[in-house]
């Protein structure tokens, strides 16, 4: 088989998984592991994949912040069980802080049954929040940042250090136990670590598809929070490697 034949095929397997294995690999491919170790040392080269101990990712750098509207529909299921779990760690008249994004969105759906004081930086959970009396809704306030019709710079990241909530959700586009939570500019970086600063609990709530994707900004290390909330499509690689930190992961 010719190299550049070969490298197409890796390249297509690797482009519809989070993570493969070099056996993974040999029997997609049909070549031996030596050679299909050549190809990947090729490939780590250019700069192409990143290699672990649990295999092989292409590096996926996200340059720019998807807007509400493009992210609405991706992943909608497991946003929605991802939120369901997530719901299940606020008990009633917490004060909780919520950050900007759909699958935060969703988790503020399975909270309406509840009397909270909810902090949050996104207009659409304000707005949608608002409705119900039992909640007292709190925005943060700040520039509005188009892409994700949320608030960012000082004044909001003010009021996130002046309080101590009980919970706070971190809501993100990338992440990794090599890189943490990443995302696109530095000032949705800033707000975000000021969302879990002070929280009792701080819990990650990412589906699996943002999983060994990075972004240029770091946020913080994934052993910043007490919960990570993502869904069981995670590789069983990366599943054995993240059950082995201190915080409690918890797969729907």
């Amino acid at each position: 088989m010719k190299s550049n034949y070969r490298l197409d095929q890796i390249m297509a397997v690797l482009k519809s998984h989070n993570l493969v294995t070099v056996e993974q690999l040999v029997e997609a491919v049909d070549a031996s592991p030596a050679t299909i170790r050549r190809d990947l040392i090729k490939l780590d080269e250019q700069g192409v994949i990143s290699r672990s101990h649990g295999g092989v990712a292409l590096k996926q750098f996200i340059p720019i912040q998807p807007t509400t509207n493009e992210k609405l529909q991706r992943n909608l299921k497991q946003k929605q069980a991802i939120a369901r779990e997530a719901a299940a760690l606020v008990s009633s008249g917490d004060s909780i802080v919520l950050d900007a994004g759909t699958t935060a969105l969703e988790l503020a759906r399975c909270l309406v049954h509840l009397p909270l004081r909810v902090f949050t930086a996104d207009l659409h959970i304000a707005l949608f929040l608002s409705e119900f009396r039992q909640i007292e809704v709190s925005i943060v306030g700040g520039r509005i940042d188009g892409s994700s019709q949320s608030c960012v710079g000082e004044h909001g990241r003010n009021l996130l250090r002046s309080i101590h909530p009980d919970v706070a959700f971190m809501s993100c586009n990338s992440w990794s136990l090599e890189k943490g939570v990443t995302t696109p500019t530095e000032e949705k970086a800033a707000i975000k670590q000021d969302i879990i600063a002070n929280a009792a609990h701080k819990v990650l709530i990412a589906d699996s598809s943002k999983y060994h994707h990075h972004s240029l900004f770091c946020i913080t290390p994934l052993s910043a929070f007490t919960h990570i909330v993502s869904d069981k499509s995670l590789p069983e690689q990366d599943v054995n490697l993240l059950a082995k930190q201190d915080f409690r992961l918890i797969l729907v």
